[in-house]
């Protein structure tokens, strides 16, 4: 999912991703563990992809206590 579409999402569809997200590298890292993991990148994508969301998530929940 690209940065400008996650800053479309609403909050929970964003903390929604973010759990997603978790679970399917909990899953890539046992695949690694048991040489079953074909894409190796997966493993930061999925990392990089977890850490813009909750950026995005941070500057959706403060930009709602700056205007109220």
């Amino acid at each position: 999912m690209k940065l400008s579409e996650m800053r479309e999402k609403t909050v929970e569809e964003l903390k929604q991703f973010v759990l997603d997200s978790k679970k399917a590298l909990f899953d890539a890292r046992i695949k690694l563990s048991m040489h079953k993991l074909e894409n190796t990148a997966e493993i930061s994508k999925t990392k990089r992809a977890i850490a813009q969301a909750k950026t995005v998530i941070t500057e959706k929940e403060n930009e709602v206590k700056t205007n109220a």
